[in-house]
């Protein structure tokens, strides 16, 4: 599974992840929303995450924390994308303005890009709001589960690279 803040990367980086192991990719926000950004009703959320996790191979990026638990103890590895805030964000307003009027393909249908202050704010505090928690839930993991850290686009090539060898 891939975590990390909104513009950590996570589609990025699963993508590339999905080549490399030759897994299929979900993008969770493709599967939590639904059209004009509406939150799905929590049982039909927490059914369809189950039915992700249960698939014999699976690289799922997202965090949604309501499900995190149990997509950690599912996973056999975790890799937390941890970039700078100020790059997350950039990277936020880059994706809007490239996408802007316009659906994402690893969003569901129906919800346009879009950047408002409560989203840059969550951003911005997620190092602080956050990351701890989910260091918390990474101290509990078994030994059956690998949480590896990425700070950088050279440190995920060079994983990359050592899984494509």
């Amino acid at each position: 599974m891939v975590l990390g803040s909104p513009g950590a990367g996570k589609t990025t980086f699963a993508k590339r992840l999905g080549r490399a192991l030759d897994r299929p990719v979900t993008h969770l926000d493709a599967r939590f929303w639904e059209p004009g950004w509406e939150k799905p009703n929590r049982d039909d959320w927490e059914e369809t995450h189950r039915n992700l996790i249960e698939r014999p191979k699976w690289i799922l990026d997202g965090n949604y924390g309501s499900t995190i638990d149990t997509r950690i103890d599912a996973a056999d590895t975790v890799i937390f994308l941890s970039v700078p805030r100020y790059v997350c964000l950039y990277r936020i307003l880059e994706r809007w303005f490239r996408n802007r009027g316009g659906t994402r393909a690893d969003m569901a249908e129906g919800c346009e890009e879009k950047v408002d202050t409560e989203f840059l704010r969550y951003v911005w505090n997620f190092p602080a709001e956050k990351i701890p928690a989910m260091e918390r839930k990474f101290e509990r993991t078994g030994e059956d589960t690998a949480v590896i850290r990425l700070h950088s686009n050279a440190e995920w090539d060079a994983f990359l690279a050592r899984l494509e060898g």
